[in-house]
Protein backbone atom coordinates (compact mmCIF):
# COMPACT_ATOMS: atom_id res chain seq x y z
CA UNK A 1 0.00 0.00 0.00
CA UNK A 2 1.43 3.38 -1.01
CA UNK A 3 1.39 6.24 1.42
CA UNK A 4 0.96 9.86 0.43
CA UNK A 5 4.24 11.80 0.62
CA UNK A 6 4.24 15.56 0.16
CA UNK A 7 6.94 17.26 -1.90
CA UNK A 8 8.36 18.96 1.19
CA UNK A 9 8.79 15.59 2.93
CA UNK A 10 10.24 13.95 -0.15
CA UNK A 11 12.90 16.60 -0.80
CA UNK A 12 13.51 17.68 2.79
CA UNK A 13 13.00 14.55 4.92
CA UNK A 14 14.80 15.96 7.98
CA UNK A 15 13.03 19.31 7.91
CA UNK A 16 11.06 19.70 11.08
CA UNK A 17 7.55 20.97 10.49
CA UNK A 18 5.71 23.30 12.81
CA UNK A 19 1.97 23.00 13.07
CA UNK A 20 -0.09 25.96 14.22
CA UNK A 21 -3.53 25.71 15.75
CA UNK A 22 -5.89 28.20 14.17
CA UNK A 23 -9.49 29.27 14.75
CA UNK A 24 -11.65 26.31 15.89
CA UNK A 25 -8.65 23.99 16.39
CA UNK A 26 -7.41 25.96 19.40
CA UNK A 27 -7.99 23.88 22.52
CA UNK A 28 -7.54 26.45 25.31
CA UNK A 29 -10.66 27.95 26.86
CA UNK A 30 -9.10 31.32 27.67
CA UNK A 31 -6.54 33.17 25.53
CA UNK A 32 -4.37 36.26 25.75
CA UNK A 33 -5.07 37.92 22.41
CA UNK A 34 -2.73 40.12 20.35
CA UNK A 35 -3.59 42.12 17.25
CA UNK A 36 -1.63 41.85 13.97
CA UNK A 37 0.93 44.46 15.11
CA UNK A 38 1.57 42.58 18.37
CA UNK A 39 -0.36 44.91 20.70
CA UNK A 40 -2.14 43.13 23.54
CA UNK A 41 -5.93 43.28 23.39
CA UNK A 42 -6.54 41.39 26.65
CA UNK A 43 -7.92 38.08 27.93
CA UNK A 44 -10.77 36.55 25.93
CA UNK A 45 -12.56 33.25 25.87
CA UNK A 46 -11.87 31.13 22.80
CA UNK A 47 -15.32 31.85 21.35
CA UNK A 48 -15.04 35.64 21.85
CA UNK A 49 -11.56 35.74 20.30
CA UNK A 50 -12.68 33.65 17.33
CA UNK A 51 -15.70 35.92 16.74
CA UNK A 52 -13.47 39.00 16.97
CA UNK A 53 -11.03 37.55 14.38
CA UNK A 54 -13.85 36.52 12.02
CA UNK A 55 -15.40 39.98 12.35
CA UNK A 56 -12.13 41.46 11.08
CA UNK A 57 -11.87 38.86 8.29
CA UNK A 58 -8.70 37.36 9.79
CA UNK A 59 -7.63 34.16 11.54
CA UNK A 60 -6.93 33.48 15.20
CA UNK A 61 -3.49 31.79 15.43
CA UNK A 62 -2.17 30.25 18.65
CA UNK A 63 1.46 31.41 18.85
CA UNK A 64 2.44 30.40 22.41
CA UNK A 65 0.46 27.30 23.44
CA UNK A 66 2.56 26.59 26.56
CA UNK A 67 2.12 30.04 28.10
CA UNK A 68 -0.44 30.49 30.88
CA UNK A 69 -2.89 31.53 29.49
CA UNK A 70 -1.94 30.61 25.90
CA UNK A 71 -1.25 33.50 23.53
CA UNK A 72 -3.09 33.88 20.23
CA UNK A 73 -2.70 36.46 17.50
CA UNK A 74 -5.32 37.88 15.15
CA UNK A 75 -3.66 37.85 11.74
CA UNK A 76 -4.09 36.36 8.25
CA UNK A 77 -2.62 32.86 8.52
CA UNK A 78 -0.71 33.11 5.22
CA UNK A 79 0.92 36.35 6.37
CA UNK A 80 1.80 34.76 9.72
CA UNK A 81 3.45 31.75 8.03
CA UNK A 82 5.42 34.08 5.75
CA UNK A 83 6.69 36.08 8.75
CA UNK A 84 7.76 32.89 10.57
CA UNK A 85 9.62 31.57 7.52
CA UNK A 86 11.34 34.92 7.10
CA UNK A 87 12.52 34.82 10.74
CA UNK A 88 13.85 31.27 10.28
CA UNK A 89 15.74 32.22 7.10
CA UNK A 90 17.30 35.21 8.86
CA UNK A 91 18.32 33.05 11.84
CA UNK A 92 19.92 30.46 9.52
CA UNK A 93 21.76 33.18 7.61
CA UNK A 94 23.18 34.69 10.81
CA UNK A 95 24.14 31.27 12.13
CA UNK A 96 25.96 30.43 8.92
CA UNK A 97 27.85 33.73 8.77
CA UNK A 98 29.35 33.33 12.23
CA UNK A 99 30.92 29.94 11.49
CA UNK A 100 32.28 30.47 8.00
CA UNK A 101 35.70 29.25 7.03
CA UNK A 102 37.40 30.47 3.87
CA UNK A 103 40.31 28.91 2.02
CA UNK A 104 43.12 30.57 0.07
CA UNK A 105 45.66 28.67 -2.01
CA UNK A 106 49.24 29.81 -2.47
CA UNK A 107 52.31 28.35 -4.16
CA UNK A 108 55.81 28.51 -2.68
CA UNK A 109 57.37 30.34 -5.66
CA UNK A 110 54.59 32.81 -6.52
CA UNK A 111 55.26 36.32 -7.77
CA UNK A 112 54.91 39.41 -5.57
CA UNK A 113 51.81 40.71 -7.33
CA UNK A 114 50.08 37.34 -6.98
CA UNK A 115 51.06 37.23 -3.31
CA UNK A 116 49.69 40.74 -2.68
CA UNK A 117 46.39 39.85 -4.37
CA UNK A 118 46.00 36.74 -2.21
CA UNK A 119 47.04 38.70 0.90
CA UNK A 120 44.29 41.29 0.27
CA UNK A 121 41.76 38.46 -0.04
CA UNK A 122 42.96 36.97 3.27
CA UNK A 123 42.68 40.38 4.97
CA UNK A 124 39.16 40.84 3.56
CA UNK A 125 38.05 37.45 4.92
CA UNK A 126 39.58 38.17 8.33
CA UNK A 127 37.93 41.59 8.55
CA UNK A 128 34.56 39.91 7.81
CA UNK A 129 35.12 37.70 10.85
CA UNK A 130 35.80 34.44 8.98
CA UNK A 131 38.56 31.97 9.73
CA UNK A 132 41.00 31.52 6.85
CA UNK A 133 42.61 28.22 5.95
CA UNK A 134 45.81 28.93 4.01
CA UNK A 135 47.07 26.11 1.78
CA UNK A 136 50.51 26.24 0.19
CA UNK A 137 50.47 23.73 -2.70
CA UNK A 138 53.68 22.07 -3.86
CA UNK A 139 54.11 20.52 -7.30
CA UNK A 140 56.72 18.02 -8.50
CA UNK A 141 60.30 19.03 -7.68
CA UNK A 142 59.12 21.86 -5.38
CA UNK A 143 58.73 19.23 -2.63
CA UNK A 144 62.51 19.14 -2.20
CA UNK A 145 62.35 22.77 -0.97
CA UNK A 146 59.80 22.63 1.83
CA UNK A 147 61.52 25.47 3.68
CA UNK A 148 60.08 27.95 1.17
CA UNK A 149 56.59 26.92 2.24
CA UNK A 150 57.40 27.63 5.88
CA UNK A 151 58.92 31.00 4.91
CA UNK A 152 55.73 31.87 3.01
CA UNK A 153 53.62 30.88 6.03
CA UNK A 154 55.74 33.12 8.28
CA UNK A 155 55.40 35.97 5.78
CA UNK A 156 51.59 35.64 5.65
CA UNK A 157 51.28 35.51 9.44
CA UNK A 158 53.58 38.55 9.80
CA UNK A 159 51.63 40.54 7.19
CA UNK A 160 48.30 39.80 8.89
CA UNK A 161 49.40 39.93 12.55
CA UNK A 162 47.29 43.07 13.24
CA UNK A 163 44.12 41.26 12.01
CA UNK A 164 44.69 37.66 13.05
CA UNK A 165 46.28 35.05 15.20
CA UNK A 166 47.41 31.56 14.26
CA UNK A 167 44.73 29.01 15.03
CA UNK A 168 46.63 26.02 13.62
CA UNK A 169 50.39 25.97 13.10
CA UNK A 170 51.73 25.09 9.64
CA UNK A 171 52.00 21.36 8.96
CA UNK A 172 52.35 19.21 5.87
CA UNK A 173 49.54 16.97 4.67
CA UNK A 174 50.78 15.22 1.56
CA UNK A 175 51.95 17.88 -0.89
CA UNK A 176 50.25 20.74 0.95
CA UNK A 177 51.42 22.95 3.81
CA UNK A 178 48.28 23.94 5.71
CA UNK A 179 47.75 26.48 8.50
CA UNK A 180 44.75 28.33 9.90
CA UNK A 181 44.31 32.03 10.74
CA UNK A 182 41.53 33.27 13.03
CA UNK A 183 40.39 36.88 13.32
CA UNK A 184 41.31 38.69 16.52
CA UNK A 185 38.42 39.25 18.93
CA UNK A 186 38.63 43.04 18.85
CA UNK A 187 38.37 43.09 15.05
CA UNK A 188 35.27 44.84 13.71
CA UNK A 189 33.84 44.80 10.25
CA UNK A 190 34.65 48.11 8.53
CA UNK A 191 31.50 47.88 6.38
CA UNK A 192 29.31 48.02 9.50
CA UNK A 193 31.09 51.11 10.84
CA UNK A 194 30.24 53.31 7.84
Amino acid sequence: MLEYCSLATRYFPNKQRTFWRINQNIQARELRVLDSEGKQLGLFSKEEATRLAQGLGLDLVEIAPKARPPVAKIIAFAKFKYQQEKKEREARRKEKKGSEQKEVWLTPFMGDNDYLTKLEKIKEFLSDGSKVRVVVKFKGPQMSHREFGYQLADRVSADTKDLSGIDQTPKFLGRQLIFMLRPTKGQKNEKNQV
